[in-house]
């Protein structure tokens, strides 16, 4: 299978679950909202691209904060939902695969948050290195993925798809922390926290939901 049939298979899959995207439970989706709500994200006044914005369920909540939101993603049902959702002078939605060059303008944002999408991009240098070129000196990348250790469990994004009737699996690919961490210092990022998210009530001794990075550009270059 070709990269460009991957990925158009993972965009028509997004477009499948596009309509109820928002209404089936979804643990991964809900956690991963609940963990950007709680980083000291320097957002007020600054330009914020958001990676895979999908329905626009964060980039209501981003939008509310920021002077200006760039919103990316592959699936075009996904970014309609995503425009009747939000609906605001100072966001712009684009229809793009992040594999390829970024259509934005070298040191344009502030902070890039990219929320569970990195499971679907098999080589992530291309992400991180356009992330490094967008974001101005001492700009944020807050990025929140599956953890490795529930997929190597079984844990993939999955949806009931009701054109089909059938439950579907998405393409994914497994990496490791250790990937995400020397991809992101190979492009020149400082690393600043990682957490490991568990489900809200979940002992201590279970395995992590969601792992995640917030990198932060060199002030100087």
């Amino acid at each position: 299978m070709t990269k460009s049939t991957e990925q158009s298979e993972i965009a028509a899959a997004y477009n499948d679950w596009a309509e109820t995207y928002d209404r089936q439970p979804n643990r991964t989706r809900d956690l991963a909202a609940m963990a950007l709500r709680q980083f000291d994200l320097k957002l007020e006044g600054r330009k914020v691209i958001e990676v895979g914005c999908g329905t626009g369920r964060n980039t209501e909540w981003l939008a509310e904060r920021a002077a200006e939101l760039v919103g990316l993603d592959f699936s075009e049902a996904m970014l309609a939902r995503a425009k009747a959702r939000v609906n605001d002078p100072r966001v712009r939605f684009v229809q793009h695969d992040v594999r390829a060059n970024w259509p934005l303008a070298d040191a344009s944002a502030d902070v890039i948050v990219a929320m569970l999408i990195l499971e679907h991009v098999e080589h992530l240098e291309t992400v991180f290195s356009e992330a490094a070129r967008v974001l101005r000196s001492g700009g944020q990348f807050l990025l929140c993925e599956l953890h490795p250790m529930r997929q190597l469990a079984g844990g993939q994004a999955q949806f009931s798809n009701i054109r089909t009737g059938e439950h579907q699996c998405v393409a994914a690919f497994l990496h490791d922390v250790s990937d995400y961490v020397n991809v992101g210092l190979a492009s020149r990022f400082e690393l600043q926290h990682m957490g490991e998210w568990r489900d809200p009530g979940a002992p201590p001794g279970s395995d992590p939901r969601l792992l995640s990075l917030l990198f932060r550009s060199p002030a100087t270059r």
